[in-house]
């Protein structure tokens, strides 16, 4: 299997190397690019093309929320963002994931979750950090608005599927809890992406919660 091409966008120099040397200690991850800067980092994706970025949400000229966005909006496919804070409850990591981030990480992560992270997004279609995202989105939601139209157009079974990706579980875990083949659950998962509009099931779930359709609490 090849390895996991990584680029680090962060304005700290500091944070890059730091962030360099646990991943190059692996076979499997390689860091191919760096930038300072949001706008740095679009350009750099752009050319490189890697499996994962790890973004730092505060960054100058254009945040890691913006840039994410141009990533997503530009790429196809587009590489899986992490956004990388100080603080789990900031406003710009919730913005962040609402955006197309499939998850997000602390600067003081230990540097076994920080790996493990890094391939689970890459290499698995799981959830990451289903209670933090619930946390989140505990914090941020406002008052439940009336209930949205995709609603309506799930299926019970895509509902059941929705509610069970928020957990966290991957396609063949979710096709286990329910008895249905693996190709059956994905293309329920496919299905309910296509229903919420959403990019991945981190925005699904993020959209779930918003619309009081899963409670944060």
């Amino acid at each position: 299997m090849s390895a996991i091409r990584v680029v680090l966008a962060d304005d700290e120099r500091m944070v890059r190397t730091a962030l360099r040397a646990i991943l190059e200690a692996e076979a499997d991850l390689e860091v191919v690019g760096e930038a300072a800067t949001g706008a740095q980092a679009v350009s750099v994706v752009r050319e490189l093309r890697p499996d994962v970025v790890l973004m730092d949400v505060r960054m100058p000229e254009t945040d890691g929320i913006r840039a994410t966005e141009q990533i997503l909006a530009t790429l196809a496919p587009p590489p899986r963002i992490v956004v990388v804070t100080t603080f789990e409850n900031d406003s710009y990591v919730y913005d962040a994931l609402r955006a197309g981030a499939a998850g997000f990480l602390l600067k003081r992560v230990a540097a076994e979750e920080l790996v493990q992270a890094v391939r689970l997004v890459a290499r698995s279609d799981s959830l990451l950090y289903p209670s933090a995202v619930r946390e989140l989105a505990a914090l941020h939601s406002s008052a439940r608005p009336a209930p949205p139209a995709w609603a309506a157009r799930l299926t019970e079974r895509e509902a059941d599927v929705l509610r069970l990706m928020a957990t966290g579980l991957s396609n063949a875990e979710i096709a286990d809890r329910l008895s249905v083949g693996p190709a059956t659950a994905k293309t329920h998962v496919a299905s309910v992406l296509a229903k919420t509009g959403a990019r991945d099931r981190t925005q699904a779930v993020i959209a779930a919660y918003e619309s009081g359709f899963i409670t944060p609490r």
